[in-house]
């Protein structure tokens, strides 16, 4: 089934022009853990991503890949 993009979060801190560290110290997380989402490889909680959403002032919709 390949690796899929379930999240977009990449793509919304290039966006942003944040990196994955700048996320990593405002969620007081591993930066690693971080990369994993960017990749893909695992994916946030709920609870998380409404807070990525908050830190990054975008609509939770938008770091989520379109299922269309």
């Amino acid at each position: 089934m390949g690796n899929k993009s379930i999240n977009r979060i990449k793509a919304v801190l290039a966006e942003k022009n944040k990196t994955n560290k700048w996320l990593a110290e405002q969620l007081k997380m591993n930066e690693t853990t971080i990369s994993r989402w960017c990749t893909n490889s695992t994916q946030p909680t709920i609870e998380t991503l409404v807070d990525i959403a908050k830190i990054l002032k975008v609509d939770i919709k938008e770091l989520l890949a379109s299922t269309q």
